[in-house]
């Protein structure tokens, strides 16, 4: 596996694959990875034969107060991992490569989809997010490239940057890869403590009781709101933000659900943020 920490490194590799006739994957993440990361490589590979990961945290998509700081980080531990699973080459610069002039002046926001959701409880985060992922479009050239439907709200908006602004990259998506006990592989999962991990569960939990409603019939969005609500509440140390049922494409709230709509939640345990969401069958 190659490695490359700025744009001039970078480019030779890409031009020469390119110059091969190699089809090129970006895989973006922050880093500390996990078998959900690990899993968007192996969906990549179906599509591609030259698959680039990038690892950079990037600091506009954390508001005052978040973990920025504190955010895992370990870039040796990553490509390790990312060369074990068949990455060809490891993008991980640092902040004055990816903002060589300070924060940029150009943000790219989804007015409407960003408001919603996280977006709600998160002010300024996608515009953060879609910025990064729009420069790695950028510096890579990729072909396709490949994010978890955990993150839906940012799958969401990234499609519709890519439509709206005719970026000529693919989009595609890996499904949400869980613990044994159903928790969403996040790599904040590494700051809950042993007596908030179980609880940590309760999000997944929720989202199953919901599924059975709904298959039992239960079709108002109040009601299956109401059955996500109540078992995350069973947990003493969990504080739900949010719980929505809404269109997968637009992320509008619905009134009576359908199949293909997602039920999103977002929820405190401990000081830990989760999120997670299912979609209805």
């Amino acid at each position: 596996m190659i490695r490359a920490g700025t744009r001039d490194e970078l480019q030779p590799v890409l031009a020469a694959a390119r110059a091969a006739g190699r089809r090129i994957a970006l895989v973006p993440t922050m880093g500390a990875l996990h078998e959900g990361h690990l899993s968007l490589i192996d969906r990549a590979r179906r599509a591609a034969d030259f698959i680039v990961m990038s690892v950079f945290v990037n600091p506009l998509q954390f508001g005052p107060g978040e973990d920025y700081a504190q955010y895992p980080r370990d870039v040796e531990r990553d490509a390790t991992l990312a060369a074990a699973r068949g990455v060809d080459l490891l993008f991980a610069p640092d902040r004055s490569i990816m903002y060589p002039y300070g924060d940029p002046a150009a943000l790219i926001a989804a007015p409407g989809l960003d408001s919603r959701l996280c977006g709600a409880f998160r002010p300024g985060h996608f515009r953060g997010v879609l910025t990064v992922v729009a420069k790695l479009f950028h510096v890579t050239g990729a072909d396709v490239a490949v994010f978890g439907r955990k993150d839906l709200q940012q799958l969401v908006m990234i499609r519709a940057m890519v439509r709206d602004l005719d970026f000529p990259v693919e989009i595609l998506d890996a499904p949400i890869v869980r613990e044994a006990d159903g928790l969403a592989l996040s790599s904040r999962n590494a700051y809950l403590s042993t007596e908030e991990r179980p609880q940590a569960a309760r999000l997944h939990q929720s989202l199953e009781r919901a599924q059975a409603a709904f298959s039992g019939g239960e079709v108002a969005a109040a009601g299956l709101i109401a059955h996500v609500t109540a078992v995350l509440s069973g947990g003493n140390l969990v504080r739900p933000q949010y719980v929505d049922v809404v269109d997968a494409t637009t992320l509008s709230g619905v009134e009576r659900a359908r199949p293909g709509d997602v039920i999103a939640v977002a929820a405190h345990v401990g000081s830990t943020r989760l999120i997670d969401n299912h979609t209805l069958t």
